[in-house]
């Protein structure tokens, strides 16, 4: 952060968290061919990564980062993987400490489905929906509104936090506003928003997005569905030109800014530091949050003028609402073009992806993603090391014993192992 410029009162990496997430990828499958797919041509051809590797990779976060960590359970879409292993998977990361959340497109995300994951540990789920993915009979955001409504039903009553994912592009730009209006509607359940202008990355057929879609107006576009300005720059996660987040009470379907107040909020960041927020549990995550307040009374000091002055413009709908408010958040992430990476937001990234290799920026791993998810795995058991191929699923003892290697002739073999750091006896 100090090296990027980016450190300051606001940042919460490295002051909150150590990172924002990492995405474990344990499939390349998809059930959909969305026109901004991040996936890469050869996705479909690779074969689901072994339960060991990883568990490997969960040790791997866990050893980079700690235990104080969001993972993303992702693919392609993790629940195309037989159902007990996403089912351990989810409970391994839980038992490790971390916090699990599912990234999906919903159609396999049955309501039995996310009932087994959250009684292993599942803190949130996150719904990708929008009309880049080419559902059939949905001709609008608005009509996927309905699809979007059947997903949080599914979600409704159980301990999770509920996301959506939208990617945004020239076909859906002008609807924001309608989806965002849903959400608000929805922020009973719904706790997060997040918009991510397309990239050209993976295997995305989509044309290159218009140069008026930007962060810039995807938050005017937010704010036009919200009915009012809100504060976009206050808090910083990583870099400010990936990453702008906003929060937002809700109360009678009216909105209120939160992070209007950048002085109160960098205090309440430093001296929040150290407590972790039960996303599961209002009352449990309001309890830590009064502790904390019992604990530094000069965050009482500074912020009981701004928090009586917001409690009076709210009095109308908190009347209307029985004092019920809803905390709903909204997230721009501005993703990198696999051809125009900035390698100081790489520096700078929050969004990091579990790779053979550890941990590397998203936007990254989605330019080099073939790098990754063909090359053979190392594997070590009780019978000693080996190879795993992720095109065939087989395993050798030898890296040439693997079918797709094994034809190779000895100076290509050797220039394979070299680029696989495998040291070669000959040499």
């Amino acid at each position: 952060m100090t090296e990027t410029g980016q450190w300051d009162a606001a940042q919460s990496m490295g002051r909150r968290w150590p990172i924002g997430c990492v995405a474990l990828e344990i499939t390349q499958r998809c059930n959909l061919d969305c026109g901004a797919c991040y996936l890469s041509e050869h996705s479909e051809a690779v074969r689901d990564l072994p339960l060991e590797e990883v568990y490997r990779r969960i040790d791997m976060i866990r050893d980079t980062y700690g235990s104080d960590v969001d993972v993303q359970v992702t693919g392609g879409d993790p629940t195309l993987r037989k159902q007990d292993e996403l089912v351990a998977i989810v409970r391994r990361l839980r038992e490790v400490g971390m916090r699990p959340t599912l990234f999906t497109n919903g159609i396999r995300a049955t309501r039995d489905l996310l009932v087994r994951l959250v009684e292993a540990g599942l803190v949130d789920v996150a719904f990708h929906v929008d009309l880049t993915q080419g559902r059939r009979g949905y001709q609008t955001e608005g009509d996927l509104n309905e699809l979007r409504r059947t997903y949080i039903e599914r979600a409704r009553g159980l301990p999770l936090s509920v996301f959506f994912n939208t990617t945004v592009f020239d076909g859906n730009f002008d609807q924001i506003p309608n989806m965002v209006a849903f959400f608000v509607q929805n922020s009973d359940v719904v706790r997060l928003a997040s918009f991510q202008p397309q990239a050209q990355t993976g295997r995305g057929a989509l044309d290159t997005r218009s140069p008026a879609i930007n962060t810039a107006s995807v938050i005017r576009q937010i704010e036009e569905g919200l009915g009012t300005p809100i504060s976009f720059s206050t808090a910083h996660a990583g870099h400010r030109e990936c990453n702008r987040y906003a929060m937002t009470f809700v109360a009678n379907g009216h909105v209120y800014d939160v992070l209007d107040n950048s002085q109160l909020y960098n205090l309440i960041v430093a001296r929040t530091a150290g407590y972790r927020f039960d996303r599961q549990s209002r009352k449990r995550a309001v309890a830590t949050f009064l502790r904390c307040l019992a604990a530094n009374p000069e965050v009482i000091a500074k912020g009981a003028g701004w928090f009586a002055s917001k409690l009076w413009r709210m009095k109308s709908d908190l009347i209307a609402s029985c004092g019920r408010i809803n905390k709903l958040s909204f997230f721009v992430h501005n993703f990198m073009d696999a051809c125009n990476l900035d390698p100081e937001w790489i520096k700078a990234c929050t969004f990091m992806a579990a790779t053979p290799d550890g941990p590397v920026s998203m936007c990254l791993h989605n330019a080099q993603r073939d790098h990754y998810i063909l090359r053979p795995l190392k594997q070590t058991g009780s019978d000693g090391e080996g190879w795993w191929d992720p095109v065939t699923g087989q395993s050798a003892r030898n890296i040439e014993d693997l079918p797709s290697h094994g034809s190779l002739s000895p100076a290509g073999l050797r220039r394979k192992k070299k680029a696989l750091g495998v040291a070669n006896a000959a040499d």
